[in-house]
């Protein structure tokens, strides 16, 4: 006879075995996010309007790079994680692995191309 608790025997059992992983993991970035962006879009919106030189001066000094580089990869991966959430529950088979599959790759591909723009215009 096993004697296990009721913890032990629900552990790991949801549908997807890892709902409160992404549970978590969205709710840390969603905070990590309502921090952040309000920065980022005061900063954005100061450029917006400027010369390419103001611009670049804006951007490259250090607080605003790492900021910027932070709200891309914070960001971007919080996309990911929603999108292949919602595709877990509305698509089905090989559409949902390939959906879930580009929604990653085209995260990592705009996360890289962003980090890339920022690393001319800071260094």
């Amino acid at each position: 006879m096993r004697y296990l608790t009721a913890r032990k025997r629900a552990e790991g059992k949801g549908a997807s075995h890892t709902g409160t992983e992404h549970h978590w993991y969205m709710t840390v970035s969603s905070v990590g996010l309502a921090c952040m962006v309000p920065l980022f879009i005061f900063i954005l919106g100061r450029a917006l309007g400027s010369s390419h030189d103001d611009v670049l001066a804006t951007f490259s000094r250090p607080f605003t790079a790492v900021l910027t580089g932070l709200v891309l990869l914070v960001g971007l991966r919080h996309f990911a994680k929603g999108a292949q959430m919602m595709i877990e529950d509305y698509a089905q088979g090989t559409t949902r692995k390939l959906l879930v599959m580009f929604v990653i790759g085209l995260s990592y591909v705009l996360t890289a191309f962003g980090l890339f723009a920022l690393a001319k215009i800071a260094l």
